[in-house]
């Protein structure tokens, strides 16, 4: 459900990449340092941008290294490193640790409850350090995993349980800039459980899937029909998540925050329509 939140990498300067780079290094080598080869498989673009985020809201003090990575033996690569990058770290963890538990819960995965067994202890030390957002996660794991069970056909209803959980997410610290961060968090995490799901619509229609979307495509007259709703409630989501985010006074690394907020998240999308264009060129000839 995660890889949508993403840089529109020709759209940004050099330097901005690198710096993007820089963050996104720093987050895969503090869940290496932390917690081993498998905490650096759980890295996602989506938590380099919170990292990335709060450090421009909050201007905490980052440091910069250079550290050797298994894609880059030889030559050193400069990382950002801070205290976010420990909050996003923990983060990561913890939804791969209960996403492996629903998993498990849901019908006996073998593959939830090795997963669960490789990160429970670390789970257990983060939980116990946030709380809230713990709860938060594992609450809205759950309703997702009733909706899909009971087959919810009300997509805001369903997006919404994965916006509260990004919601709490964002919230750092209970402060001045909670209601925004809520706002934001709550728009971006339905943005991207609903571009999960139209990604995987023609693949769920396949196999049969859960997908709340497949009522969305039942209800509307055809396929272009189908397409134009789609993109007009992603848009609706990211606008409301933009309009919290300009309310907020993120400065230092503004330009690539917009980068990707206002571009990099409809990468995926237009890469989407893009295949499908193709395919149906091919069959046509």
């Amino acid at each position: 459900m995660f890889g949508y939140v993403m840089i529109d990498k020709p759209e940004l300067k050099v330097k901005e990449f690198y710096r993007y780079k820089a963050y996104y290094c720093g987050l895969c080598r503090e869940l290496k340092e932390e917690y081993g080869f498998r905490g650096r498989m759980t890295l996602t673009y989506d938590m380099t941008f919170l990292v990335m985020f709060l450090t421009s809201l909050y201007e905490s003090e980052t440091r910069e290294l250079a550290s050797h990575c298994p894609l880059h033996p030889v030559k050193k690569i400069p990382m950002l490193q801070n205290e976010i990058t420990e909050y996003g770290a923990k983060m990561n963890i913890l939804l791969t640790y209960f996403k492996f538990e629903d998993d498990r819960k849901d019908d006996n995965s073998l593959a939830g409850a090795a997963g669960m067994r490789l990160f429970r202890k670390k789970a257990e030390l983060i939980s116990r350090e946030y709380k809230r957002q713990a709860h938060a996660i594992q609450k809205q794991l759950k309703v997702l995993a009733d909706y899909e069970q009971a087959e919810e056909e009300n997509l805001d209803l369903v997006a919404g349980a994965f916006g509260t959980l990004m919601e709490e997410l964002f919230v750092w610290k209970e402060d001045q800039w909670e209601e925004e961060l809520r706002k934001f968090g709550f728009y971006l995490g339905k943005f991207i459980y609903i571009m999960d799901a139209y990604d995987d619509l023609p693949k769920d229609l396949k196999t049969n899937s859960y997908n709340p979307l497949k009522a969305v495509s039942r209800k509307c007259r055809n396929r272009e029909n189908y397409e134009e709703t789609i993109r007009q409630v992603l848009v609706m989501m990211m606008a409301e998540a933009t309009a919290a985010f300009e309310k907020l006074p993120c400065l230092k690394e503004a330009e690539i925050l917009r980068n990707i907020l206002y571009s990099g998240v409809w990468a995926k999308y237009n890469k989407i329509q893009k295949e499908r264009q193709e395919k149906e060129e091919s069959h046509g000839k």
